[in-house]
């Protein structure tokens, strides 16, 4: 099991993010509030509440070189919170939805952020000096439902969503006023605003969390039919894979590497995927893993060319046998994470620590330092 820090914060945690130097911790308690905790004297103690939002906060995040959280909650509403000495002081955010904000990512330049929402919409975000609030352009009649997660590719041009209506899709958010052309470069080149560059049809179910690799090379995201999806050369003509398991579905995704990936959801612990030297996908193990006997094999992986709407053709298929992994249940978790937040450095290539969150109020830190039969993913 990978060394694990365990912190009892509530009765249930729906997000969390923490500062750069991650001594302060910031999370929803299942209501309208976001409280913020800081390390002192090896305790951590409540500093600040957040108290802005009329209903439950859905999203956090916070930026590592501005120090700004963004919130986006049910109430349809979305505030960028700034230290100003000893309080946080929110600013306005014009989102214009009728529907629940659910899901708030900052790009990695930190000028603009994005948030999903249940008005089947997704709004990028962009701070207006003269007016002193943030805007937001919208991307519309896309998405045939929710918009759950979203990911930003480290050009912070692309932009990947996952829609409780089975399809992941990359937008182009280029704004004129806010990135500079020489950003674009590859499928976005010669792109506009909320232009689709691809949709991926691979899941018939909800999908959730949605991730790019350090390199933005690979894109990978999860569905509710307990499989995980990994899309390689985004482009025209991308290349697609699925892992299939019989264990409950996964709700986020990480990479940890280009080669390691960590999924959580339902089953309340971590799982890791990994990719071979032929760039072939699999199951590797629980991160809390009890390893019991096996019956039969118990994942599979499926290799498909995917192009236009035809995704999900196979091209190539086999099971791995070798990975027969059964364990009891519970863990560090007792029940689903809803919620993985990386712990290294903004923009680095690997990722050894990373910290979960869930229903069961818990906030637990992972250290992968240790684990010698990743060494060679990571």
């Amino acid at each position: 099991m990978a060394a694990v820090e365990v912190h009892k914060f509530a009765q249930c945690i729906t997000c969390h993010a923490w500062s750069r130097d991650r001594s302060m911790l910031a999370f929803c308690p299942n209501n309208n509030e976001v409280h913020i905790y800081a390390l002192l004297q090896g305790k951590w103690e409540k500093l600040h509440v957040l108290q802005k939002h009329d209903q439950i906060v859905s999203g956090i995040d916070w930026s590592a070189r501005s120090n700004k959280i963004v919130t986006a909650s049910h109430d349809r509403n979305s505030y960028v919170w700034n230290l100003e000495g000893s309080e946080w002081v929110p600013t306005l955010v014009i989102l214009r939805l009728n529907r629940a904000a659910l899901c708030v990512r900052w790009s990695p330049r930190e000028n603009k952020f994005a948030v999903g929402s249940g008005a089947k919409t997704v709004c990028i975000c962009y701070y207006e000096q003269e007016n002193n609030w943030w805007v937001s352009k919208l991307i519309r009649k896309r998405h045939d439902s929710s918009v759950t997660s979203v990911a930003w590719h480290p050009n912070n041009i692309l932009l990947a969503t996952a829609s409780t209506d089975g399809k992941c899709r990359i937008f182009s958010t280029f704004i004129k006023v806010v990135d500079a052309k020489e950003s674009r470069t590859g499928p976005s080149a010669d792109s506009k605003f909320g232009e689709q560059i691809l949709q991926l049809d691979l899941s018939f179910t909800w999908s959730f969390g949605v991730r790019w690799s350090p390199s933005g090379n690979t894109l990978a995201y999860v569905g509710h039919n307990s499989m995980i999806y990994f899309v390689d050369d985004v482009g025209p003509s991308p290349l697609a894979q699925n892992v299939a398991f019989r264990d409950l579905p996964l709700r986020d995704v990480l990479f940890l590497s280009e080669r390691l990936v960590i999924g959580v959801g339902f089953d309340g612990n971590p799982m890791v995927f990994a990719a071979d030297e032929r760039g072939i996908w699999s199951f590797i193990k629980f991160l809390g893993e009890r390893k019991t006997t096996s019956s039969g094999p118990k994942y599979g992986s499926q290799f498909s060319e995917a192009f236009g709407k035809l995704y999900g053709q196979p091209k190539q298929g086999f099971n791995n046998d070798t990975n027969e992994h059964s364990r009891s249940r519970g863990g560090v978790h007792e029940n689903c994470i809803n919620c993985i937040v990386p712990l290294g450095d903004p923009g680095s290539s690997k990722v050894k620590r990373f910290s979960t969150s869930g229903l069961d109020g818990k906030i637990v830190v992972w250290d992968m330092e240790n684990q010698e039969d990743l060494a060679g993913y990571l």
